[in-house]
C-alpha cells in the first residue's frame, strides 16, 4: 500500500470482506457490491463530516474532500487489480 499502516489494517479489511461474502448465500454478487460501496460511500462521508463545524464549511471543502477519498481508493483499486492479475490462477483456486 501507499500508505502505512497499523497493525490491524488488514484485520479489518478482512473482516468487512468476510461480511460482505457471508451475503452472497442471499444475494447475487453485484448486489453484494453495490451495498458494500454504499456502506463504504455514506461511511466516508460521515467521516469526512466530523472535520466541519457546519455544513457550510463541509459543502466548501466538499470537492477536495472526495478527490483524496477517490484518488485514494482509485490507488487500492488498481493495486488490488494487479494483484489479482498477477496471482489470478491462485486467488481462483482458493475461492472454488
Amino acid at each position: 500500500m501507499t500508505q502505512e499502516n497499523d497493525d490491524k489494517f488488514y484485520d479489518r479489511a478482512d473482516a468487512y470482506i468476510e461480511l460482505a461474502n457471508s451475503q452472497f448465500e442471499h444475494a447475487e454478487l453485484a448486489d453484494v457490491s453495490a451495498s458494500f460501496m454504499y456502506a463504504f460511500a455514506r461511511y466516508t462521508a460521515w467521516l469526512s463530516s466530523q472535520e466541519f463545524e457546519s455544513a457550510k464549511a463541509m459543502q466548501a471543502a466538499k470537492i477536495k474532500s472526495m478527490a483524496f477519498f477517490m484518488k485514494q481508493f482509485g490507488a487500492m483499486l488498481e493495486e488490488n487489480f494487479d494483484d489479482y492479475i498477477e496471482n489470478f490462477d491462485d486467488y481462483r483456486a482458493e475461492s472454488e
